[in-house]
């Protein structure tokens, strides 16, 4: 079977789109899609790293809710890059590029005590929501109200997956102090 390689759609580059969305206003709207994108990645693989890595009295709720929090985020990426791909655009996919369009920070490779794996998910989760927000309006502002419907309903997702963190870490526990030492 022969092939031919070429460049179908270079990354960057906005064509026009059937959802009769002005060419300059789906540019705004795909940068802010693609930063979403580069960060609910960067939010997800902490995610996981926690998922795997959590021990001591509570692992099973904690690796339960962090794999479905994780779910949750890589559903979210997936709208998010559907979304940025019918306004004419790439979605962001390479992991150094994602990296580098991110506006969150990976906390690195080291493990830390699940405390502070959760505070350094919940900072994640607040930067995140405040980006979400931001974009949501800048889709209204621009005239795109079904990309900021799907923000919306991704933020929702969030703000209660970074609630329930907010309650993980809360002081009141069943493990006695004597365990924890």
């Amino acid at each position: 079977m022969a092939t031919q390689e070429h460049v179908r759609k270079q990354f960057g580059e906005v064509e026009e789109n059937e959802l009769r969305l002005e060419k300059e206003k789906s540019e705004q709207i795909i940068d802010a899609l693609n930063q979403d994108l580069a960060d609910a990645y960067t939010l997800y693989h902490q995610l996981k790293k926690h998922h795997w890595n959590v021990e001591g009295a509570e692992f099973r709720d904690l690796h339960l809710f962090l794999g479905e929090a994780a779910g949750n985020v890589e559903a979210a990426a997936d709208e998010i890059a559907e979304r940025a791909q019918a306004l004419g655009g790439a979605p962001i996919a390479g992991g150094a590029e994602q990296a580098e369009h991110a506006s969150v920070e990976y906390e690195g490779q080291d493990v830390y005590d699940i405390r502070t794996s959760l505070h350094n998910d919940l900072q994640m989760y607040g930067d995140v929501i405040e980006s979400l927000r931001d974009h949501i309006e800048l889709a209204e502002n621009l005239g795109d109200h079904a990309t900021a419907q799907i923000l919306r309903e991704i933020l929702v997702e969030t703000e209660e997956d970074a609630h329930h963190i907010e309650h993980y870490l809360e002081d009141d526990t069943l493990v006695f102090e004597g365990a924890m030492d």
